[in-house]
């Protein structure tokens, strides 16, 4: 006790007496080291002329955790040396866990931990402590904060947090070989004791491997282990704290560790001879057999590479790895006949594609083996003496002349006797027929070569023992051609001359076709017909080459003389019978300029202007078409408004009423007015009689004098004024054609009605029509149509 109050009067005096500040790392670290305490008050005050400093005195708390006893665990003691012991010092306690982990009485200042503290969860709580006077409330001291930090106790065990390991290393590794490291982690303090230091062990996997204690390294113990023998292992790690001392905690986990394949190993066959039994009949290239090397390595390792080792009947078989099973597929490279070679003997070598230089002192990587193949007799079809037959006929060939014979035999040991038939598949194949037992092939038709100049079809040949068994042949016939057709011009020509060629000119060269076709190759000559080669116009020119060049013979052509020559040429071929034609070439005589160029060929040129050429020609004729179009457009629009016009006048029955500033003349009036204009539809309304067609029973008496009052008229010519000075619709004009003077200067009078006293019914309109064509349109209003009194509207 008097050790404490030392040391706490020690730390008074350091502070000067006041109330003691937060720790500084430096001084935190001094106090951590010593042993828990608690805070006592320290005696005397200095003289009241000094000022009076904080009166705080403490040492950092230490509280256990795990703590399991029935009373809360005692943390310490705080005191302010204001306090005299007499109740006026209230002490209060705040920060972390305050009233809820810690608790302080108020009176002495003792605290205390109420409840069981886990310093995983957390290690230290900070606090703050004030002395308040307990009458007037107000702090004694500003507020000052201190730590309690949770003492550790080693109740955490190491955890592998990454465990279950999965490892592996090669197989044969030397001792010492690396094939994991494993991490145990203890949530003890790793600063305080040896709560936190853990050791590695293993409990199981011993003599196999080992771990290292402190960095927990695993190795291989034992040299060349063998996958082969044993391939997984599984390691039991355990890791304990407290240095692996007596009482420490302690964790385990499990390590799986594989033995990875190393080629160490070559592959063996299981048996030194192999019997194969392979029947004659088995086609190229098939699988006759397999045999197998074993090799105990895995993956990549246990690939194995096969090879016939040359000798006996090697030629005739290969052999392949299947890449899913490793066996060695012996296959067929060549037929097999029972009857030539009965057995093969060979060898076959199995080595492995990827070795491992490290075992080459285990031996070679290789085994061999031996393969014996009885061939089996078989009931075998026959068998043609050549693959493909090819004959020849000549074409007109007389029916059932024999052009060819195919042969086919039985091999087999008791020989059957062989019949022949054709494979029919179309028409083609009845040209020819075979006979059964011989196998003589004739002709059946007479053959054509410019129809057919090859035929091919099979022949089936099949055992009189066993029809069943049967092969087949391919049969060409080539038929030849014979000499009758004569050779023409291969192509029609059109040939001409120039007038102004010259004679030895070549004016065309010709080429001759025949459908014959001769084995040597055709060859043609050219030559005129006996007619022609005295006239000296033109000659033919022989290659000797299949081709003739057709040659003038004289100076200059006149167009206007002849304008066409017809020049026969004979050609014959070299073929026997030898065939010849004559061929007719028509040379047309042209316009030339001095190079020889074309111009002009057709005769109706020779009456052309000099100097105009057929494009001015052409221009001429385009002009002349455009301007007959535009008088054709001209005159179709003329007539279509002139039509449009009359129509107008003569189906218009609207009221117009038109001023004319001239008055009419009779005869002499030129302009014809439609008088349909002047009538009033409210007196057609009323009347029921329509005034735009004429009457049947009216009658009109020529030469009646003008009425004195125009009353009808003039009233009419004033209510359509009216309407249309109150119309808004109407137009923006009035027209107004007074009649009252018309027609005094024309010999018949006055034309219009409106004078007349007498009624519509007595007016009679077949005069108009003889007064010429001034008054056509009147005559066709009045005169044409027939008055029906049903139609009056």
């Amino acid at each position: 006790m008097l050790t404490r109050n030392c040391l706490s009067l020690l730390l008074w005096v350091l502070f000067d007496g006041g109330l003691l500040t937060p720790l500084h790392p430096q001084a935190q670290e001094i106090l951590e080291a010593q042993p828990r305490e608690n805070v006592v008050p320290v005696p005397g005050r200095r003289s009241s002329a000094q000022r009076v400093k904080r009166g705080w005195v403490w040492n950092q708390f230490f509280v256990l955790e795990e703590y399991m006893g029935s009373e809360p665990q005692y943390v310490g003691k705080l005191h302010s040396d204001l306090d005299k012991g007499v109740g006026t010092v209230k002490y209060t306690l705040s920060g972390d866990g305050a009233g809820t982990v810690f608790t302080i009485d108020e009176t002495t200042g003792d605290i205390h931990a109420i409840r069981s503290l886990d310093r995983e969860e957390k290690p230290f709580y900070t606090l703050r402590a004030q002395a308040v006077d307990v009458d007037t409330k107000k702090p004694l001291e500003p507020e000052s904060e201190f730590i309690i930090k949770v003492q550790d106790i080693n109740d955490n065990e190491p955890k592998f947090l990454d465990g279950p390991y999965i490892a592996s290393v090669p197989e044969m590794s030397p001792v010492g070989a690396y094939v994991l490291q494993v991490k145990a982690t203890d949530a003890d303090d790793p600063t305080y004791g040896n709560s936190a230091r853990v050791v590695y062990s293993i409990l199981q996997g011993q003599p196999y491997f080992s771990i290292d204690p402190k960095t927990g390294v695993i190795r291989t113990a034992l040299p060349n282990m063998d996958r082969e023998v044993k391939e997984q292992y599984q390691v039991l790690i355990q890791a304990k704290d407290m240095g692996g001392q007596l009482g420490g905690l302690a964790g385990t986990t499990t390590v799986n560790i594989t033995l990875t394949d190393v080629n160490d190993n070559p592959p063996r066959f299981p048996k030194s001879i192999f019997h194969l039994k392979v029947p004659e009949t088995s086609h190229v290239g098939s699988a006759i057999g397999r045999i197998r090397a074993v090799d105990p390595d895995f993956g990549k390792n246990a690939e194995i590479e096969y090879n016939i080792v040359p000798g006996d009947g090697g030629n005739l078989f290969d052999i392949t790895t299947d890449e899913y099973t490793q066996e060695g597929v012996i296959k067929l490279k060549k037929p097999l006949d029972f009857e030539t070679k009965k057995a093969y003997t060979f060898k076959v070598e199995a080595s492995n594609l990827h070795l491992d230089h490290r075992f080459h002192s285990v031996g070679p990587f290789k085994d061999t083996a031996t393969v014996k193949i009885n061939v089996l007799d078989m009931d075998e079809p026959p068998v043609f003496s050549k693959p493909v037959y090819t004959m020849e006929v000549y074409e007109d060939t007389p029916v059932g002349t024999i052009i060819g014979a195919v042969t086919a035999q039985d091999l087999d040991a008791g020989s059957s006797s062989v019949r022949y038939f054709m494979d029919w598949k179309n028409d083609v194949d009845s040209y020819f027929t075979i006979d059964a037992t011989e196998g003589t092939i004739a002709t059946n038709e007479l053959l054509d070569r410019e129809s057919t100049a090859q035929y091919n079809f099979s022949i089936i040949a099949s055992k009189v023992s066993n029809p069943l068994l049967t092969s087949k042949v391919n049969v060409i016939i080539n038929v030849l051609d014979v000499n009758e057709f004569p050779p023409e011009i291969s192509v029609p020509y059109e040939t001409s001359v120039c007038e102004n060629a010259k004679p030895g000119q070549v004016i065309q060269t010709i080429t001759a076709a025949d459908k014959d076709l001769s084995p040597a190759g055709q060859r043609f000559s050219f030559k005129l017909s006996s007619e022609a080669s005295n006239k000296p116009n033109f000659t033919v020119h022989d290659y000797r080459n299949n081709t003739a060049g057709i040659e003038t013979r004289r100076n200059g052509y006149s167009r206007r003389q002849q304008e066409l020559y017809f020049l026969p040429v004979v050609i014959e071929d070299s073929s026997y019978p030898v065939q010849s034609s004559t061929n007719t070439l028509t040379i047309r005589v042209c316009r030339c300029d001095s190079d020889g160029t074309i111009q002009s060929c057709n005769v109706e040129a020779i009456f052309l202007p000099v100097g105009l050429s057929t494009g001015a020609l052409i221009a001429i004729l385009l002009c002349i078409v455009i301007l007959l179009v535009i008088v054709v457009l001209y005159v179709a629009l003329r007539r279509q408004k002139k039509k449009d016009t009359l129509m107008t006048s003569k189906e218009d029955i609207r009221d117009n009423v038109i001023h004319y500033d001239d008055e009419g003349g009779g005869e002499e009036d030129t302009q014809a007015f439609d008088i349909g204009a002047l009538r009033n539809p409210k007196v057609i309304e009323d009347n029921k009689i329509r005034r735009d067609i004429k009457p049947d029973t009216l009658r009109f008496t020529r030469h009646r004098p003008p009425a004195e009052d125009n009353t009808d008229i003039r009233d009419f010519i004033n209510q359509r004024l009216k309407e249309n000075d109150v119309d808004p619709s109407a137009p923006p004009y009035d027209s107004l054609a007074t009649y009252a003077y018309e027609g005094n200067g024309s010999v018949a009078e006055s034309l219009s009605s409106i004078d007349s006293l007498t009624t519509e019914a007595d007016q009679d309109y077949d005069y108009l029509s003889d007064w010429g064509p001034r008054f056509k349109i009147l005559a066709d209003m009045f005169g044409e149509e027939s008055y029906n009194p049903d139609k009056v509207t």
